[in-house]
């Protein structure tokens, strides 16, 4: 596969180059000449930049890494066999990249909820820490995403988020003699998701109180459900970790949507953030074209 995706990686049509995000098309036996990176740390995940590296994941890591991308991030990474963590492991070694968040999943569906208290949910979050941790080891990880689940109605609120910070707490437990951190991230995709809010989560991990509980800020998630984006992420600053993007309404790349990430990574800039920001959003442009559109985007609010 790797082979494979060499001679592939030979014939790619487009390359980004640093400064004002022209795009540059090389000849046919031309060297490919590798952009600069960015000065955020923005994490592509796979699939993004399957029409330039149609040869696999292993393909598109290069491809991401000629880009002048630094990271990458793989929700499903848990989900796969241990041969391919370790490869790709590797490869974000042998590329100096910094692996991003996964996913602690602990089952499809989202109605397994930590909120309930019941004692089979904590034991699956449990578990699920636990092999987190090896995965980790594996591609290098620091961050973990965890979603507590949804509402247990039966419940009076204060009940839930205790359960919440209970399990959390277990978990902590895990990731912190590893120097991991699990990062609850706040969901709009639908009412019934107990976390929500950023400063509900803040509240969370001070309960929690442990260097292994943080918040992942998702922009395009906190656009949704309470906006006012510098501003909540000024009062709760000290317990994020991690940040992801995606432009609303349509979560796309920035610039498709209302939101004014110019600003934002500005801010998050002077903050002095040197952490990763996850591109956990689709493209705006099917193609070739929409993935070299989705680069320059990038390029064009990337801080000077």
């Amino acid at each position: 596969m790797e082979r494979r995706g060499f001679i592939k990686r030979l014939g790619l049509g487009a390359a980004v180059l640093s400064g004002a995000g022209m795009l540059s098309h090389p000849s046919f036996g031309e060297e490919k000449v590798a952009a600069a990176p960015f000065k955020l740390d923005f994490a592509p995940h796979f699939g993004m930049f399957k029409q330039h590296a149609p040869g696999g994941i292993l393909d598109e890591l290069r491809f991401m890494a000629d880009q002048g991308f630094r990271s990458l991030e793989d929700n499903g990474l848990l989900k796969r066999p241990i041969a391919e963590q370790e490869l790709i492991g590797k490869t974000l070694s042998d590329l100096g990249m910094r692996m991003g968040v996964f996913v602690v999943d602990g089952g499809d569906n989202w109605k397994v909820s930590l909120a309930s208290g019941k004692p089979e949910f904590m034991d699956n979050f449990l578990a699920t820490c636990r092999a987190s941790v090896e995965a980790a080891k594996r591609v290098n990880a620091k961050w973990m995403t965890v979603v507590p689940g949804y509402f247990d109605r039966n419940l009076p609120i204060g009940v839930q988020t205790g359960h919440v910070i209970d399990a959390l707490k277990r978990g902590a437990e895990i990731f912190e003699p590893h120097g991991l951190t699990m990062v609850l991230e706040p969901l709009s995709d639908n009412p019934d998701l107990f976390l929500r809010h950023a400063d509900q989560t803040y509240m969370i991990c001070r309960a929690v109180g442990s260097v292994a509980c943080k918040i992942l800020y998702d922009a395009y998630h906190m656009q949704r459900n309470e906006g006012n984006l510098i501003a909540n992420m000024e009062k709760t600053w000290s317990e994020i970790a991690y940040i992801q993007i995606g432009d609303n309404p349509g979560r796309k790349e920035p610039g498709t949507g209302e939101i004014n990430y110019g600003n934002v990574f500005q801010y998050i800039h002077k903050k002095g953030f040197t952490g990763i920001l996850g591109m956990e959003h689709g493209n705006a442009l099917s193609g070739k074209e929409g993935e070299l559109a989705l680069i320059d985007a990038y390029r064009k609010v990337d801080v000077k």
